[in-house]
């Protein structure tokens, strides 16, 4: 077959009708450890996946980068040095969605570094590669021996349109969807979900994780297929065995410690010192082991000890280490207008996390500018997230925005989303920043809550009040608690993460990750939305008590925004030749205006009354000269020996002939007016090729 195809396999799965996605190995990145190319239509993502030496961290060492190339889109890149450079947000999103399922996909003890690097080389306008880079990196790490996972994952995409559900959607399907999902799945349960929807029942959650499922369980398939055509068998692994009488002299230590801790209902700020003492104590117990990797293993054990009195207590006691209940919300508080040049801004206290957030309105000349694949595009809504050190009382490096930072962001920006206003009624960029103060679990969750209210503090007429809530879980066999509104102790702890946010009326976004091998069962799923549901109840009852819908006005301090519809003949005389029409309203006024493609013009000002002197003007500008009508302000703009040529409306001019000038008899146009006068003139005719005959003294003696 040659150098490129002697090692070459592939398969092709129809995953829904007329979605077909084909997986291919051997050919390319042979020398990666392993490595798969995944394409639909015209989009390829090439995965590879190496493996390093065993880490001295306590944590796996995975690493997971993904990269669009313009080129695989037939693109030169903006910018000045024409080359990629920072990955950028839909990049780093998409390693959040290929790293969250597969880390769990491996066994616990495994510590080698494991390096996932996704490459699109192929992209058309029809397929997001994102998810084809998921499907990828799962192959990847499936079709070589040297990765010691149990069983193959996959994902794919789901929207519903029109209440019916779309598996690997388009681009121009997704954006008719009413929910939107990516997810990751084994074949015999779901570890992550991740997206948003439009006010959709929790029901309809469900059935598109199943309709999910359904094609995830071919694609794991297609991968098998491909194993065993190649004959991969993968390389024996075993976990580091357990030292049980290191386990015993450590549990004896401290398990009952714990168990007391954890019974103890006490707030973060008492619990984490209360652990680390425990674990300092521990230590000097066991300074008589002088071999440094048996003490680190001791303090290994100690980790584990504390992570089974934690759930023993919740699953036999029903009581939390801050003393709730498994249903039990966290007290919630809230304030708005707590900055006072801020267009909105408040306070959402939940617990011991509390976040600042503001909300800012700017025009369109804020909106950011996104260059990808599918080119250039424009962004009039964001929110950021920033989790500085000091909200759990640490000491750190502050960098650039970190995976977490972005991944939170964009969590709480989608569940915001359903609920604005379009921008054809509320023409402004919107901008919310959410910092956050303090952190005891469910930061995200807080910035939903704190971004709707403080988008109603900004006079944002959002369609109804978003709130978010973190739902976990703990399960030893039979035994299982459902965890309303976790901390961080509980997410860590804990086998599932699963973040929900809505209104009233229904789930506007979500993510949930699962660390549970044999997955989530639908009743529990069901238990834990339902749940969810009167958690957001709780705290929508704060949000309200301290501003329940959106103020009239919108801030004195945000830039005043008009807009009108003008007919697309009308735009090039709108603009004028070279933009001086336009650029005239724009120094007259103090206003800035723009236009786009249909006729939509957008007017913005820091000053209200420049807004409306440009709208004006706008105006009148498109009227068209009517006869017998009087225009009081026309400004004389060229002389002639025959007459006097005026503008009478705002880019409109007509011809005031000299006999038109006065009651009398005129020698001169000059002897009556000059250039720059304002006169006022009477339309008396509009030929059959539309120049406007005017009249001076038509005027004279009105």
């Amino acid at each position: 077959m040659g150098l490129l195809n002697d090692t070459k396999r592939e398969v092709s799965i129809e995953i829904a009708p007329g979605k077909v996605i084909t997986i291919q190995t051997g050919k390319l990145a042979k020398q990666a450890h392993g490595s798969a190319v995944v394409r639909c239509g015209d989009t390829i993502v090439m995965v590879t996946a190496c493996e390093g030496n065993p880490a001295a961290f306590d944590f796996f060492p995975l690493t997971v980068e993904y990269r669009e190339s313009a080129w695989s889109a037939g693109r030169i890149p903006g910018g000045y040095f024409k080359r990629e450079g920072k990955p950028s947000e839909k990049e780093i999103l998409t390693c959040r969605v290929i790293d969250r399922p597969l880390r769990p996909s491996f066994p616990d003890g495994y510590k080698n570094e494991v390096q996932v690097i996704g490459t699109v080389i192929s992209a058309d306008d029809k397929n997001d590669p994102d998810v084809l880079g998921l499907v990828g990196g799962a192959a990847a790490i499936w079709l070589s021996p040297r990765f010691p996972v149990s069983e193959p994952i996959a994902g794919c995409r789901v929207i519903m349109v029109d209440g019916e559900f779309i598996v690997n959607p388009t681009y121009q399907e997704t954006e008719r969807a009413e929910l939107e999902m990516v997810m990751a799945a084994s074949e015999k349960s779901i570890s992550m979900v991740e997206g948003g929807a439009f006010e959709v029942p929790e029901e309809k959650l469900i059935e598109a994780m199943e309709v999910g499922h359904q094609a995830i369980r071919k694609i794991i398939a297609g991968i098998k297929q491909l194993q065993a055509e190649m004959g991969i068998v993968k390389n024996p692994w075993t976990a580091p065995a357990k030292d049980e009488a290191l386990y015993a002299r450590v549990k004896a230590l401290v398990e009952a410690k714990f168990l007391a801790i954890f019974r103890g209902k006490h707030p973060k700020t008492v619990l984490y010192p209360a652990l680390d003492a425990i674990k300092v104590e521990a230590k000097a117990a066991l300074s008589d082991i002088e071999d440094v990797a048996v003490l680190k293993t001791a303090m290994a054990y100690l980790d584990d000890i504390k992570r089974d009195a934690m759930r023993e207590v919740i699953l036999t006691d029903g009581i939390r280490p801050d003393g709730r209940t498994t249903d039990q919300t966290r007290q919630a508080e809230c304030e708005v207008t707590v900055l006072p040049r801020a267009h909105g801004s408040a306070l959402f206290q939940r617990g011991e996390t509390l976040g600042l957030v503001s909300a800012t309105l700017g025009t369109r000349t804020d909106e950011q500018r996104i260059d990808s694949l599918r080119g250039e595009t424009f962004k009039n809504y964001m929110l950021h997230y920033n989790f500085p050190p000091y909200s759990v009382g640490e000491v750190k490096r502050v960098g650039s925005t970190g995976r977490r930072e972005i991944g939170h962001g964009h969590l709480a920006e989608r569940s915001l989303a359903p609920v604005l206003p379009t921008p054809d009624s509320f023409p402004y960029t919107l901008r919310i920043v959410s910092e956050i103060l303090e952190s005891n679990g469910s930061s995200s969750m807080a910035s939903v809550c704190g971004g709707s209210l403080a988008l109603m503090d900004a006079g944002v007429p959002i369609k109804e009040p978003v709130a978010g809530i973190a739902m976990g879980l703990i399960a030893e066999g039979s035994r299982m608690a459902i965890l309303s509104d976790i901390t961080g102790t509980e997410d860590h702890l804990g086998d599932m993460d699963f973040k929900i946010c809505g209104t009233t009326q229904g789930i506007t976004g979500f993510q949930m990750d699962i660390k549970l091998d044999d997955g989530l069962p639908k009743d529990v799923l069901r238990k834990a939305l339902d749940q969810a549901r009167q958690g957001r109840a709780n705290f929508l009852v704060a949000m309200n008590a301290a501003l329940s819908q959106s103020r009239k006005e919108i801030s004195q301090f945000a830039p005043a925004i008009l807009s009108l519809k003008i007919p697309e003949d009308k735009i090039r005389e709108l603009i004028g030749p070279g933009g001086k029409v336009i650029r005239g309203i724009q120094e007259e006024s103090g206003a800035v205006v723009n236009v786009d493609d249909s006729g939509n013009v957008t007017i913005s000002a820091v000053v209200r009354k420049a807004g409306q002197k440009a709208y004006r003007m706008i105006q009148e500008m498109m009227m068209e000269a009517e006869v017998g009508k009087t225009y009081p302000n026309a400004k004389v703009k060229s002389i002639t020996s025959f007459g006097a040529f005026v503008e009478f409306l705002p880019g409109k001019e007509g011809l005031v002939h000299i006999s038109e000038l006065e009651n009398r008899r005129v020698e001169k146009v000059e002897d009556v007016v000059a250039l720059g006068d304002q006169i006022s003139v009477k339309c008396i005719g509009i030929d059959g090729q539309g120049k406007v005959r005017l009249s001076r003294k038509a005027t004279l003696g009105e």
